[in-house]
């Protein structure tokens, strides 16, 4: 269920290989909509939630696990949510060709959660937000945009935030862990760890000004 994780190793030889992502034109009616990328989005339902909450933007899910991807769109589908879609991909090797095509103003959320936490210090990684993506993050983002993180492995949290402190692109927005997430939707994972009284640890940042984005530090 929400609690169980299935690992898969991005640095593998098959998950490697580059994959020129489908463009906004080819997914969305409206493609020059304002865009929430769920990177890591799982089973997808959150995104589904948000999508029929949100229809003046697009959501656009990333998942390295092709499965959940193919359930997610089928999903999708029965929902008709047109502004909504799935895609499979290695976002480490894979996202900088989704975000070379956005409009400057374009990318107003960005959320990570729960991902992966690879404990071993040797499989770090292997973790999803690496430097890489986190600066091709940031070069596409508008200013005051939303990257929303979450999970509940401390040392985990511990570790993004200060890498995303450290890059000077986003500013943390206090207090430093929320103790209520600012979504109106949950994951099933939030959901599962709230329910068995285990704590969850948040952080919400916002894209720095251009002429900031150089300069500043956490």
């Amino acid at each position: 269920m929400g609690s169980i994780r299935q690992h898969v190793n991005p640095l593998g030889r098959f998950f490697q290989q580059p994959l020129e992502l489908p463009s906004l034109t080819a997914l969305f009616p409206r493609p020059h909509q304002p865009l929430h990328l769920d990177i890591g989005c799982a089973r997808g339902r959150f995104l589904m939630d948000m999508a029929a909450l949100y229809p003046q933007r697009n959501h656009l899910g990333l998942e390295i696990r092709r499965l959940l991807v193919e359930q997610a769109e089928t999903q999708r589908q029965l929902r008709q949510l047109d502004n909504l879609h799935y895609l499979f991909c290695n976002v480490t090797v894979s996202l900088a060709s989704l975000t070379r095509q956005l409009a400057p103003e374009q990318l107003q959320w960005v959320t990570i959660q729960f991902p992966d936490p690879w404990f071993k210090r040797k499989h770090h990684k292997r973790r999803l937000l690496q430097d890489s993506v986190l600066n091709t993050l940031a070069a596409a983002m508008a200013p005051g945009s939303l990257l929303f993180l979450q999970s509940d492995v401390y040392p985990l949290m511990e570790d993004v935030t200060a890498l995303v402190q450290a890059q000077g692109c986003f500013v943390r927005q206090p207090p430093d862990w929320w103790p209520e997430n600012p979504l109106p939707v949950s994951t099933e994972r939030e959901r599962s760890v709230l329910a068995r009284g285990l704590p969850v640890w948040r952080a919400c940042f916002r894209r720095a000004p251009r002429d900031q984005g150089a300069t500043m530090g956490a």
